[in-house]
C-alpha cells in the first residue's frame, strides 16, 4: 500500500492505459478490417455487398464497381435499404478507413453481423491496382 501511495501518478497512468486497451473488447466496438484481396474474395465467393459511405464528390471521382452509395451522414435514415442484405457480408468503404469503421459500428448496432471495413479505404484499393469506375 505504501508503494501505491508513493507512486500514485504511475499507478493511475497504468490503470487508465489498461482501461483504454480493454475498452474496445468490453464495449464490443471492435471492427473487422479486410484487405483489398480479402474484400475481393468476399465479393466473389460470398456475394458481399460493397457499401461506400464517402461523400458524393468522392464517390463520383471513382468507386468500386457494383458498390452502393450511402453517405455516412445518411446511413441511419437509409438502413431500410440494406435490410435485405442482413445475411450477406457487407464491406464498408470510405477514403482511408475511418468513416467506414464508424459505419460498421452503426450497422452492428442494427443487427448486421457480417460487417467489414476495407482497411486503408479506397486508397488501399487503388494502391492494389484494383479497378474503379465513375459510372453510377
Amino acid at each position: 500500500m505504501e508503494f501505491v501511495q508513493q507512486n500514485i501518478m504511475w499507478v493511475a497512468l497504468a490503470v487508465v492505459s489498461g482501461g483504454m486497451l480493454l475498452w474496445p473488447m468490453i464495449s464490443g466496438g471492435t471492427v473487422a478490417h479486410v484487405s483489398p484481396a480479402e474484400a475481393t474474395l468476399l465479393m466473389n465467393r460470398e456475394d458481399a455487398l460493397v457499401l461506400d459511405v464517402r461523400e458524393t464528390g468522392e464517390w463520383s471521382a471513382g468507386h468500386i464497381t457494383g458498390a452502393r452509395h450511402i453517405t455516412l451522414g445518411q446511413l441511419d435514415k437509409r438502413l431500410s435499404e440494406l435490410e435485405k442484405f442482413k445475411e450477406k457480408p457487407i464491406i464498408v468503404v470510405c477514403a482511408t478507413g475511418n468513416r467506414s469503421s464508424s459505419a460498421c459500428g452503426q450497422l452492428k448496432k442494427h443487427g448486421f453481423d457480417k460487417v467489414y471495413s476495407l482497411g486503408g479505404g479506397i486508397s488501399s484499393w487503388r494502391d492494389s491496382s484494383l479497378p474503379l469506375t465513375t459510372k453510377s
